[in-house]
């Protein structure tokens, strides 16, 4: 893999600033491809967990994800490239109308996406991600969970840990690029064009195309899963920086978007140039007020401690 001088520039910048730059799988190829880590949510958690050897860490993520890594390093200085990078999601559960729920259903344990604002993560019993959602509801007491903001990871949830009751908190949370794919009836065409093919989907796609799918997976689960099946074939039911990411790593194999034109506006507000001028300038920063933060980090370090 040769780099271009964007590239090298930033790499440079990175090694000369002791910086820590984490790219979530979603991120354009150049941004994953210098990366000291690529991963999913969960993987991105432990690895921002306790950075002890590095003075800065530059987040290639979305708003939250920068926000959860600051949470973890109160005494680092945590940069996302662009402040426009705002995920959609996390943006539909206020913590008013979080507080309103809870209201309604006083006891009942709340487990919140980490697709959430850190002012709604102050009022969660525990934290989880797309890979450990089900594992986190499984292990709590009571019979009622509240669960937000993403109703299709919570209907996937509630396939899985039937004898729990999931009140999705909102009844309306979604991620645009995965309701983009729809039922999966371009999938299913894929399909019938390689019928030994594995379809491989996100649980925050709607419940219709899951039910099509070989196996649901968080992006950490589809890259696992595609370096050990023997299939060949693999349909990728998430955004399109995933498939970038396979093609990239797992030679050898085909990977085909489920439909194309998938990607997540959000993650493409990261660029090599503003990464760069993020390197350069230590901006912009995230910065989570501590009483915020001192709240918000209990339920993230209980996740991490149930899902070891």
């Amino acid at each position: 893999m040769e780099l271009t001088g964007l590239q090298r520039k930033i790499v440079a910048l990175k090694e000369e600033k002791n910086a820590l730059l984490l790219a979530h799988n979603y991120q354009i190829n150049e941004i994953q491809e210098i990366a000291d880590f690529v991963g999913d949510s969960l993987e991105l958690c432990r690895r921002a967990q306790g950075v002890e050897d590095r003075e800065l860490i530059v987040f290639c993520g979305v708003d939250f994800m920068a926000e959860t890594a600051s949470i973890l390093n109160p005494h680092k200085k945590v940069v996302i490239p662009s402040a426009e990078a705002i995920c959609p999601m996390a943006a539909m559960l206020p913590l008013k109308v979080l507080k309103n729920m809870k209201e309604k259903y006083p006891g009942a344990p709340v487990v919140l996406y980490v697709n959430t604002l850190a002012e709604a993560k102050t009022e969660a019993d525990v934290i989880c991600t797309s890979a450990n959602a089900a594992e986190i509801v499984a292990q709590l007491e009571g019979d009622t969970i509240l669960f937000g903001p993403d109703v299709n990871l919570a209907w996937y949830v509630s396939q899985r840990v039937p004898e729990k009751t999931l009140v999705p908190v909102p009844d309306y949370g979604h991620c645009i690029v995965h309701r983009f794919l729809g039922d999966g009836s371009e999938a299913m065409e894929l399909k019938k064009k390689y019928p030994d093919s594995e379809l491989l989907v996100h649980p925050e796609c709607e419940p219709e195309f899951q039910e099509k799918a070989d196996f649901v997976l968080s992006t950490g689960g589809i890259y696992r899963r595609c370096e050990e099946s023997p299939a060949k074939v693999f349909i990728i039911g998430t955004e399109v920086g995933m498939v970038d990411r396979l093609r990239r790593e797992i030679p050898g194999k085909t990977f085909l978007p489920a439909k194309k034109f998938s990607e997540c506006a959000a993650m493409k507000r990261i660029t090599l140039e503003n990464t760069y001028d993020s390197l350069m300038n230590e901006a912009p920063v995230i910065r989570v007020p501590e009483e915020i933060a001192a709240r918000a980090r209990v339920p993230i370090e209980r996740m991490l401690e149930m899902s070891r």
